[in-house]
């Protein structure tokens, strides 16, 4: 069975974008997030975080800083309401800053498509009842380019801004 999906770009729409957090000490959720991730749930959405982390590549922080704080997220929702996000999915890589290991032109850094389509490969999404909600004009072209809707967020409550769209 196939089920509607949610993909949230983080920093900026799941959380206030400070540049780089990494560190669950330096995350606060945005205002609404919590409330938004709860309602989709309890309409049956699978929810997926897909995010660039060039942090990585120009050496801030490592892939296992990423993955830590993405575990510290789903503890976090688990005791706060009981519901987790169902995968992360980010991009390290940079383009032309950084090491060599992730100085690349990839295809997973939005506005490529190529996170969406690694939780696609899952087979569980219905993509024609997804959608992605961004804060960036290269979030809304990776939902384009994979034929998903896209919206663009840049307000101070999340949920607010989910029933102004009609999807909560």
């Amino acid at each position: 069975m196939r089920y509607p999906a949610v993909f949230f770009d983080r920093d900026g729409v799941l959380n206030e974008d400070f540049g780089y957090v990494y560190r669950a000490q330096d995350f606060v959720w945005k205002a609404g997030a919590i409330e938004s991730i709860r309602s989709f749930k309890r309409k049956g959405y699978l929810l997926y975080v897909i995010t660039n982390q060039s942090g990585v590549a120009r050496g801030f922080y490592s892939e296992e800083d990423v993955r830590k704080l993405h575990m510290w997220m789903n503890d976090e929702l688990q005791q706060i309401i009981g519901e987790k996000v169902d995968g992360f999915y980010y991009c390290p890589h940079h383009p032309f800053l950084g090491s060599s290991a992730y100085t690349c032109d990839c295809e997973c850094r939005k506005p490529k498509p190529g996170l969406i389509e690694k939780a696609l490969s899952n087979g569980r999404i219905n993509l024609q009842e997804s959608f992605l909600i961004g804060d960036k004009s290269t979030d809304l072209l990776a939902a384009k380019a994979i034929g998903m809707k896209g919206y663009l967020f840049q307000g101070e409550n999340l949920f607010d801004f989910c029933k102004s769209i009609g999807v909560v």
